[in-house]
């Protein structure tokens, strides 16, 4: 019987199945760090990967195209996002409005830690839409209305505690929370200060119907 030698590859060695998912989760990583920063049209694939270690080359190996790319780095920061809101909206040794104070403290640190220069990249993607691929709009779009709905449910549990006016439209106020939040965010980044946070946020607290 005739042995079979199998002749050795050329190039960079197969990587495994879990160093795989490692390369690719840190490639997203970098991803959210630098279209938090600087959006989606202006982010060049370079720096992500600079920050990484990987080739250019090898880029494709992971991901289709930067389209794949952007898909897979607004769904990690989605499920990342919603994982935060649930944390403080679920949180039910509280009461409902203080746990959306509480979220947006949170928010306002963490703005303050990274000096203001990264945003939210649901918020950030939304102002450049037009200069996306088109297969993000529907995406952005779910994104929101998960969040609008989870504050809506919390509102619906103040309105069940008599915390709001029984007549209060919860998800009419979710999309305006959201609305104004994005915006507050926006000028917060402007201005380096988490004052526009703060008037924002006082001023729809304080326009709740009681």
């Amino acid at each position: 019987m005739t042995s079979m030698t199998t002749k050795p590859r050329r190039g960079r060695p197969l990587k495994n199945a879990q160093e795989n998912r490692d390369t690719k989760a840190e490639l997203i990583r970098s991803g959210l760090e630098q279209l938090t920063e600087n959006g989606f049209a202006s982010s060049g694939i370079d720096p992500i990967l600079k920050r990484v270690g990987v080739p250019k080359g090898s880029f494709y190996h992971y991901f289709p195209s930067k389209e794949a790319f952007g898909l897979a780095v607004i769904e990690s920061y989605a499920n990342y996002f919603a994982n935060k809101l649930d944390t403080y909206l679920l949180d039910v040794n509280t009461p409902p409005l203080i746990r959306i104070k509480n979220f947006a403290n949170n928010a306002k640190t963490g703005l303050e830690r990274h000096h203001f220069k990264r945003g939210c990249l649901i918020g950030n993607l939304g102002q450049e839409v037009d200069l996306l691929p088109e297969s993000f709009r529907p995406v952005l779009i779910n994104v929101f209305m998960e969040w609008q709905n989870r504050i809506a449910d919390c509102l619906e549990i103040a309105k069940a505690n008599h915390d709001l006016s029984q007549s209060t439209d919860c998800k009419k106020l979710a999309e305006c929370f959201w609305i104004g939040w994005e915006g507050a965010v926006s000028r917060t980044r402007l201005v380096k200060s988490i004052a526009p946070l703060d008037n924002y946020f006082d001023n729809f607290i304080a326009s709740l119907p009681r």
